[in-house]
């Protein structure tokens, strides 16, 4: 694994956007910025080849541009630029394998294949191995930064997602919200017993939650961090609790290739509702 953040361009103000949230997180992590932009029909340089400097212009371009503009803001940061002949799906997860992390742009919340490059952002984050970050126009990183949040499932091991959200808030120096959504089941409850039910819900979820957290926070003891069980669903609880932070942090289990690329509700409400950057942490 390289000691890069890759960030994909495809010349739409949303990957340039991108580019700069990545540029911004390359600086904080003290890592090198790759500026990857795949065209399959990217012909090779040859001196005498004007028909292939002409086939190429636009890609070079591309990412030419986007690498001045970029030095401009960052001079002290490491850009590399790598223009890919692949299709554009295999070119990103071959870069999101041998990168700290891979930023992705998104062109709205209607539909998940909205995503950058159409449906290869939903193929791409289903089938990464590393951290994937998917990000509008809009939202980069603010004057005042706040906090970082992550949400938790609370079952299985998730060491990826904590480590990369612990490793968020310490390098931005800001809190990190870890928030658990857990829905009661009040199919029998009364109006008598309603608060019973949530206590008996919420109670062992809290202390879960802290046994989750305790050895994390010895690791990162400059971390503040804010633990949350909400009591409703999952999904809704990390997208309320997203609202106004500067990242959102969800894990995304490994299947088996088999399977094909599969995203949880947790991660479907998370990238198509959250009003924040969504990181996207496959783990075991």
């Amino acid at each position: 694994m390289e000691q890069v953040v890759t960030v994909g361009l495809d010349g739409s103000p949303e990957s340039l956007a991108a580019a700069h949230w990545a540029a911004d997180e390359a600086e904080r992590r003290e890592l090198a910025l790759r500026l990857t932009h795949a065209w399959i029909l990217l012909a090779p340089p040859t001196p005498d080849s004007p028909a292939a400097d002409d086939q190429n212009y636009w890609s070079k371009r591309i990412v030419h541009d986007a690498h001045t503009e970029l030095a401009r803001d960052h001079p002290k940061l490491t850009i590399i630029e790598d223009l890919v002949a692949d299709e554009a799906e295999t070119a990103l997860l071959d870069a999101a394998a041998h990168s700290r992390l891979l930023v992705l742009g998104s062109r709205g919340l209607d539909r998940v294949a909205s995503f950058f490059l159409g449906d290869i952002g939903l193929h791409t984050i289903a089938r990464a191995e590393r951290p994937v970050v998917l990000m509008r126009t809009g939202q980069g990183a603010r004057e005042h930064p706040g906090r970082v949040v992550v949400g938790l499932s609370l079952h299985g091991p998730q060491d990826n997602l904590l480590e990369f959200a612990y490793v968020t808030a310490f390098t931005r120096g800001v809190p990190l919200h870890a928030v658990h959504g857990r829905r009661p089941d009040r199919a029998h409850a009364t109006r008598d017993t309603e608060a019973d039910v949530s206590r008996d819900t919420a109670e062992p979820a809290r202390r879960e939650l802290d046994e989750v957290l305790r050895p994390w926070r010895e690791r990162f003891p400059r971390v503040r961090v804010v633990d949350e069980v909400r009591l409703e669903s999952p999904a809704q609880a990390v997208v309320e609790a997203a609202a106004g932070s500067d990242l959102l942090m969800v894990g995304r289990r490994k299947h088996p290739p088999a399977l094909g690329p599969r995203l949880g509700p947790v991660v479907q409400a998370a990238v198509h509702h959250a009003s924040c950057p969504v990181a996207v942490v496959p783990h075991e």
